[in-house]
């Protein structure tokens, strides 16, 4: 057995997650550049430090609402893609034994399955893990076998 460790957040009251191992940082949702003709989820780009940093609307990723920007509000750099993932607010880090690791349904409150690597039984609500590269990877067409 072994302990993996997810930093949690919320999306539209949603409990999810993504694993400690793929999160570089986490920052308020800072001024966010529009880019013309980018994919719905595409939000824009920010400046961290001089490098820009592609920011993903989870909401509209998995199939909700745009995110609406308040204090709450923040992104969650991954590690290695310089990917921001805006999110309505953060909660707190979750260490859980890998025997309660549970294969995901194929639908988690309205989310589809595509983004979904486990699930966890908390106490008082469901966990929903995400994984950050089928979040950076999955395009709805290549589920119909379009480019």
């Amino acid at each position: 057995m072994f302990i993996r460790q997810f930093v949690t957040f919320r999306i539209d009251g949603r409990l999810m997650g993504i694993d400690i191992l793929n999160v570089r940082e986490i920052n308020r949702a800072l001024d966010i550049t529009p880019v013309q003709h980018a994919p719905a989820y595409v939000r824009g780009l920010i400046n961290l430090r001089g490098q820009p940093v592609t920011v993903f609307d989870m909401g509209v990723r998995l199939g909700l609402e745009a995110r609406k920007i308040d204090d709450e509000t923040n992104n969650i750099i991954l590690e290695n893609d310089l990917v921001g993932l805006l999110v309505d607010s953060i909660g707190e880090v979750i260490p859980v034994e890998s025997d309660e690791l549970q294969p995901p349904p194929a639908n988690v409150n309205g989310i589809t399955g595509e983004f979904i690597e486990v699930v966890v039984r908390l106490e008082e609500e469901l966990l929903v893990v995400l994984s950050a590269d089928r979040i950076l990877r999955y395009h709805p067409a290549d589920s119909l076998g379009r480019a």
